[in-house]
C-alpha cells in the first residue's frame, strides 16, 4: 500500500555531498566583498579546550584573582587536551570550587559599556558579544587581554573544516546542520555588515571583522558557553570555560550556578552583583583535572558540532559512558495526502504536527510516538473512516494500536524502503568504518566523521532490524476491528465470534 508521506532521512534530506559543498561555497562568495575573508587552516586542537604555554596559564591567573576570582581549591593548568583545571587539594562532589564575579564576565552589559554600545543596539545578544569579541581580540590593551590570548585560534568543530574534511559527512545530518549553520551565519554576518559596519568603519577595520572572524567568535560563543548563561543571558566566564568534559559524568546537578555576590566574604563593603560558582561534579583528587558534563542529551553529532569531539562508548573513572549514538528522524505526511487537513486536526489536538523530529538514541527502537504518528499518517482506503469528525477526540488513541494489517504494513514497508535509501547515501559501511577507527594515525577530524556517520547507521540499522521483524509478526497482532468486537463482548478470548443467537 502507498503511503502518503514522507521519509526526510539523511541520505533523502541531500543529493550527497557536493551539493552540499557547493551550495556552502556558492553563499560564501555571496560575502561583502569589502569585507574580505581570511581562510583559517585546518587543526587538530579541540574546540573545547584552549592552547597556551605555561606562562599564558599563569598571566591568566594572576590576572583572574586580581580581578576578584576566587578558588583556592583550583589552578589553571596545561593538561592532555591543553587547558584545563586541576585539583589543589580533595575535592568532594557538589562543593563550590570557584567563583567568578560579573565584572569578569563578556556578556550583553559588557558590550554595551564599551565603545561598540551605542551602534550594537538592537542586535542578538550573540552578534553584539561576537563583535565585542574580535574587536578585543585586535586590541593589545583590553582588558581581557590574559584571558583572550587563551582562546583557541583554529576549532574542530565541522563549521571549521575544509571541503574535503566534510566530504567524509557525505550522507550524515551533521552536514546538512552544518551547512545550514554555515549559510545562517552568512546571512547574519551580510546583515551586520550592511546595517552596522560599512556605517561605521571607524569602529569596524574590514582587515579585522572578516567573515572567519566572525564565524570563529561564534565558535568561541557556541563552545564556551553552559546553562544558566545561555541565551538571552549569554556570557563567556574566563577560567570557568577551562572545565573539560568528563565521560560519565551526569548532570542533574549543574555545575554552573549563578548567584548574587552579597555576603561573600570576599565582597564585604562592595555592592552585590552577580557571580558565576562553578561546584564539583564528582569527587576529585588533589592533582587530578576537574571535569564536567557538556550535557547527557548531547549526541555525538551534538557534541562535534559544538566542542568539536566526539564521545566514544568506553568506562572512565566515573563509570560507563552516554550512549551518543543517535538519529533525528524527521517524518512529514505529504501536502497531497486527500486526508491533510483532517490529520492535521488530530495532530494539532494531540501536540503535533504534519511535519515532526523523532530523536531516536541507539538501542531504544522507535518510540511509541512515532509509531503512532506513522499509523495516523498512512490511514487510507477503508481505515479513514477513523478520521471523519465522530472519532476526532479519540482518533489519537485509537492508533496508538495497530489499526489495520494493511497499515501496519504500509509504515513497515516505506519506513525500510526510505531506510534503504538514506543507508545508501553514505560512502562507507559500518564494517569500513569500524576499520578505519583502527587506524593509529586517525586525526580529530577524520574520527569524529567516521564515529558520526557510524552512529547514525547503527541507529538506522536497528530500526531495519525492527520493522522487518514487525512485518513478521503481522499476523499475530490485534487490529481495530478485533478490540473493538471484543470491547463489545462478541468475541471471546480466543478470538472467536460469540453467538449471535442467545440459548433460551
Amino acid at each position: 500500500m502507498a503511503m502518503a508521506m514522507a521519509l526526510v532521512a539523511p541520505g533523502l534530506q541531500c543529493g550527497g555531498c557536493a551539493a552540499f559543498v557547493s551550495s556552502s561555497a556558492r553563499g560564501r562568495l555571496q560575502l561583502k566583498k569589502s569585507f574580505a575573508r581570511i581562510v583559517l587552516s585546518p587543526s587538530n586542537s579541540r574546540v573545547h579546550c584552549s592552547v597556551g604555554t605555561e606562562t599564558q596559564v599563569q598571566t591568566l591567573w594572576s590576572w583572574a584573582q586580581a580581578q576578584g576570582v576566587q578558588g583556592e581549591s583550583i589552578r589553571p593548568s596545561e593538561v592532555t587536551e591543553g587547558l584545563g583545571l586541576l585539583a589543589q587539594r580533595p575535592v568532594g562532589q557538589g562543593d563550590e570550587i570557584l567563583s567568578v564575579p560579573e565584572t569578569v564576565w563578556i556578556n550583553l552589559a559588557t558590550v554595551q559599556k564599551s565603545s561598540l554600545g551605542k551602534v550594537t543596539e538592537g542586535l542578538k545578544s550573540w552578534v553584539a558579544i561576537a563583535l565585542f569579541l574580535i574587536h578585543e581580540t585586535s586590541n593589545s590593551n583590553s582588558k581581557w587581554r590574559p584571558y583572550l590570548d587563551t582562546l583557541p585560534k583554529n576549532l574542530d568543530s565541522p563549521l571549521f573544516w575544509s571541503d574535503e574534511e566534510l566530504a567524509e559527512l557525505q550522507g550524515t545530518q551533521l552536514l546538512g546542520s552544518v551547512v545550514g549553520y554555515l549559510e545562517f551565519l552568512e546571512n547574519e554576518y551580510n546583515k551586520v555588515v550592511e546595517e552596522i559596519m560599512e556605517r561605521n568603519t571607524d569602529l569596524f577595520d574590514p582587515a579585522v571583522f572578516t567573515f572567519d572572524a566572525f564565524r570563529w567568535a561564534f565558535g568561541i560563543l557556541r563552545s564556551r558557553s553552559f546553562a544558566p548563561l545561555t541565551g538571552e543571558e549569554l556570557a563567556l566566564v574566563p577560567v570557568a570555560d577551562l572545565m573539560n568534559h568528563g565521560v560519565g559524568l551526569d548532570d542533574k546537578n549543574p555545575s554552573w550556578l549563578k548567584k548574587s555576590s552579597g555576603g561573600q566574604i570576599w565582597n564585604i563593603g562592595k555592592s552585590s552583583s552577580n557571580v558565576l560558582t562553578v561546584r564539583a561534579s564528582a569527587n576529585f583528587q588533589s592533582g587530578e583535572q576537574i571535569l564536567m558534563q557538556y550535557g547527557s542529551a548531547k549526541s555525538n553529532a551534538d557534541l562535534a558540532l559544538d566542542y568539536g569531539f566526539v564521545e566514544p562508548n568506553t568506562e572512565s573513572q566515573f563509570g560507563g559512558g552516554i550512549e551518543r549514538d543517535s538519529l533525528a528522524l524527521s517524518l512529514e505526511i505529504s501536502p497531497e495526502d486527500r486526508f491533510i487537513d483532517d490529520k492535521a486536526d488530530i495532530l494539532e489536538i494531540n501536540g503535533f504536527q504534519c511535519s515532526m523530529q523523532f530523536d531516536l538514541p541507539r538501542g531504544q527502537g522507535p518510540s511509541d510516538e512515532m509509531i503512532t504518528f506513522l499509523r495516523l499518517s498512512a490511514l487510507s482506503g477503508p481505515d479513514s473512516f477513523l478520521l471523519e469528525a465522530l472519532f476526532r477526540n479519540e482518533a489519537w488513541g485509537h492508533v496508538s494500536l495497530p489499526v489495520s494489517r494493511d497499515n501496519e504494513e504500509g509504515i513497515c514497508t516505506s519506513m525500510l524502503e526510505g531506510l534503504r535509501a538514506a543507508l545508501d547515501g553514505y560512502s562507507t559501511t559500518i564494517e569500513e568504518d569500524l576499520e578505519i577507527l583502527g587506524q593509529e594515525d586517525l586525526s580529530v577530524r577524520k574520527e569524529i566523521a567516521v564515529v558520526v556517520r557510524l552512529g547514525e547507521k547503527r541507529v538506522m540499522q536497528e530500526l531495519q532490524t525492527w520493522f522487518e521483524a514487525r512485518l513478521e509478526e503481522l499476523d499475530s497482532l490485534e487490529y481495530y476491528a478485533e478490540r473493538r468486537l471484543r470491547n463489545l463482548g462478541l468475541m471471546d478470548d480466543g478470538g472467536y465470534m460469540t453467538p449471535w443467537v442467545f440459548n433460551e
